[in-house]
């Protein structure tokens, strides 16, 4: 009774957990999903099928510049989530902005689907990608796939970022003149000309060279 009791609480502090997590993701991001997984080839190359999303719904839609990668409701029903590029802006004006997307890989934007986009239809921006991941959705349910996509998410950019601040913190070693002066050069006094000596062999003559030292810089 006492281990099934232990189990249950694991259980139960796992779902906490979980939940929590999605809660936090979902005020943080600032949309109900935060994650998307592309399932067509209409962003080829920049989007692969399988990748993963990380979507911005705090970008506010009135920032949105053409290139944008956005994340949208299909106007033509909003039945279908749309990522495509931004390719104009149709209206600018604060409350009737209007854009018009189009797939990468697409020859024309298609009406219903890329445009007209108003606010209304808007998700958020692409944050970021992570390439290849979206097979997890297809073996676990939601939220529990979207938490480990949040946590694999979670560890590259972290590692991105401290790659960043390592190379950054790496000395470089720099020349200072003022510090690390020149080698002083040769100085080579005046002697009187030698008469030409036939005894004198080749391999006695010796040609001084410069010797110089290079300092590696990172």
């Amino acid at each position: 009774m006492a281990k099934t009791k232990s189990i249950i609480k694991d259980v139960l502090i796992v779902a906490v957990g979980v939940a929590a997590i999605w809660i936090g993701l979902q005020v943080v991001f600032g949309t109900q999903n935060p994650f998307y997984v592309v399932s067509s080839g209409s962003m080829i190359p920049v989007l692969q099928v399988y990748d993963v999303l990380v979507v911005n719904g705090n970008e506010p839609f009135e920032n949105i510049q053409v290139g944008d990668i956005i994340v949208f409701n299909r106007p033509n029903g909003h039945d279908r989530v749309i990522v495509h590029r931004v390719e104009t802006i149709l209206d600018d004006s604060p409350e009737s902005k209007t854009i018009r997307t189009k797939g990468d890989a697409n020859p024309i934007s298609i009406p219903g689907t890329d445009y007209p986009i108003t606010e209304e239809e808007y998700i958020g921006k692409v944050f970021y990608v992570v390439p290849q991941i979206g097979y997890v959705t297809r073996i676990l349910a939601p939220p529990i796939n979207y938490v480990i996509i949040a946590v694999i998410v979670g560890i590259m950019i972290v590692k991105q970022y401290s790659q960043k601040s390592k190379e950054k913190k790496e000395p470089k070693f720099e020349t200072d003149p003022a510090k690390d002066p020149a080698p002083p050069k040769e100085e080579f006094t005046k002697q009187d000309d030698v008469a030409y000596n036939d005894s004198v062999k080749p391999d006695d003559i010796q040609s001084d060279k410069d010797k110089t030292g290079a300092k590696g810089q990172n």
